[in-house]
């Protein structure tokens, strides 16, 4: 079995739920709290022992690369001044040299188009794929916990969570077979079903560990909704030869390619904080008197 080394994120969105904000910014790099979203993702990542980071872009993410890069000039100053905490701070995101790779999709045909664009890098070996707008929020990170379910069964992982069963049409559901390990094994993944042809309440949340040989299949997928290349059309065609099992995530996640999700995540993480959680508790309760 081979080590989950590599990992890619899709970031080449154009964010326009977040205009005019994303006009000239990448929405990956819109903050929560003090980070870029993009760096809870990849701070995630390298939890999980991910040595290997690698970004499919658009135009216009060119300050993704620019955060992930040394910056001689910022550490200096920062060095001079004597703000070592933050320095050290910087110092412990910043990926070994190497550790990055770019490339680009250059055209908008969806998720599973992405993926394929990342073939060269990631090679033939096992990868984890996170999608940038999901954060998560838990004493042990959701992809190192699915890295763990991987050592022990193999095969290809789903992050999956629990939604009420009259939601189900709002999301990838996934059939629950018997169980394995701290998971189980998946029987059927539907897309969007009405609730009364879900075959479970089990939703993928945009964490998976896939096998090289879904680059063979997204090469030949025909597009599917939205006249795009769906990665989960061709996870079901890599199922009729390979196992799948997901992966019960405890834990928050919070969408922040949507308004809503970004705001919730901002006022989770600035809670979770001994130094904001006075102040912010404190003027929640104040707008909400001051609203009735």
């Amino acid at each position: 079995m081979k080590k989950i080394r590599k990992a890619v994120f899709p970031v080449a969105g154009l964010g326009t739920r977040f205009l005019p904000a994303t006009k000239a910014l990448p929405k990956e790099m819109l903050t929560v709290v003090d980070k870029p979203v993009i760096q809870y993702v990849v701070d995630e990542a390298r939890e999980a022992g991910i040595e290997h980071l690698i970004f499919v872009t658009g135009r216009n993410k060119s300050a993704i690369e620019d955060h992930f890069d040394v910056q001689v000039e910022l550490y200096d100053t920062l060095s001079r001044r004597g703000k070592t905490e933050i320095l050290e701070r910087l110092k412990a995101m910043q990926p070994q040299p190497g550790q990055t790779s770019f490339t680009r999709q250059q055209v908008p045909l969806g998720l599973g188009h992405a993926v394929w664009c990342a073939r060269e890098l990631v090679g033939n070996e096992p990868f984890a794929l996170l999608l940038p707008d999901m954060i998560m929020q838990s004493e042990a990170g959701c992809m190192k916990q699915m890295v763990d379910l991987y050592e022990q069964t193999g095969g290809n992982i789903l992050a999956v969570e629990e939604c009420d069963p009259s939601e189900t049409h709002k999301y990838g559901i996934v059939g629950r077979g018997k169980d394995a390990h701290s998971g189980f094994e998946i029987t059927a993944m539907v897309e969007k079903p009405k609730p009364e042809d879900a075959p479970s309440p089990f939703y993928i949340n945009g964490r998976y560990i896939l096998q090289p040989e879904i680059f063979a299949l997204l090469e030949n997928q025909e597009t599917g909704a939205g006249g795009e290349i769906q990665i989960t059309d061709a996870m079901l065609r890599l199922h009729a030869e390979q196992p799948f099992y997901a992966h019960i995530y405890e834990g928050r996640t919070f969408d922040c390619g949507s308004p809503e999700g970004f705001v919730e995540a901002n006022l989770a993480f600035a809670l979770q904080r001994e130094d904001l959680k006075p102040f912010i508790t404190r003027f929640a309760r104040d707008i909400l008197a001051q609203e009735g």
